[in-house]
């Protein structure tokens, strides 16, 4: 009986992994909070659900759905220009055509002061190149090179001015975030998609290990993590959605 249901068995097997695969690629992806520059909307142990398709991507799937332009104020997952081997998340805070400002950590956009209730400051230290951008006199610690050579001819007034097809990102975490101030701009195509929730939250988050983990480190973690389940989940933070 086992041995005439085994080529039925591994075809569920493979059509399951089939669909999954799908759905990856496609539809939606998992993806982990690994640092704090988004505090509080996102926190290190935050695990995301990020919908791939809201703003089109160009995939066939996303043609035969309804999508949206990415707008002022959402967060995106993206390709870290830099190494698009790395995913970031932050906020956009300007799209093609606007021109930003911050003075004294505040964002004018065309402008307009913005009111941005979902920031974050963390020290009264104050930083010209950080908190009164763009500075074209003298760069930061940690400004990438290309970028520092490229910004000032994007800058008119006083106002940085964002390109067609470029976003401009910022962590919500003002004082502590490499963000688009350090390395420029988000690129249209390197954007991923739309965190949707989160899915679960860890005080004690798999990714939280030393630079160099061991797979002993990494195994070890997360079997800590499995066995205190209950101890270390975030149940307030569980199934929220992010905005």
């Amino acid at each position: 009986m086992l041995t005439g249901d085994w080529p039925a068995t591994l075809q569920s097997i493979a059509g399951t992994v089939a669909i999954a695969i799908f759905v990856v690629t496609f539809i939606a992806q998992a993806f982990t909070i690994p640092s704090e520059s988004m505090e509080q909307t996102l926190l290190i142990g935050d695990y995301l659900l990020v919908d791939k398709l809201c703003y089109g991507n160009g995939t066939f799937a996303s043609r035969l759905l309804p999508y949206r332009k990415i707008q002022r104020g959402d967060v995106v997952v993206f390709h870290y220009p830099i190494n698009p081997a790395l995913h970031f998340v932050k906020r956009v805070i300007a799209v093609p055509g606007d021109r930003i400002r911050m003075v004294n950590k505040q964002v004018f956009i065309n402008g307009v002061l913005q009111t941005e209730s979902f920031t974050q400051f963390v020290t009264r230290l104050r930083n010209p190149y950080r908190d009164d951008f763009p500075r074209t006199d003298s760069p930061d610690y940690g400004v990438d090179a290309r970028w520092w050579k490229q910004m000032p001819k994007l800058v008119e007034d006083h106002q940085l001015i964002v390109p067609e097809e470029n976003y401009f990102v910022l962590g919500d975490n003002r004082d502590d975030s490499d963000d688009s101030r350090y390395w420029g701009f988000v690129p249209r195509e390197n954007v991923i998609g739309r965190p949707l929730l989160i899915y679960w939250s860890s005080s004690n988050p798999v990714n939280d290990l030393t630079s160099t983990p061991t797979a002993g480190d990494r195994l070890y973690h997360l079997a800590y993590a499995v066995t205190h389940l209950f101890q270390t989940t975030r149940w307030s933070r569980t199934f929220r959605l992010v905005r």
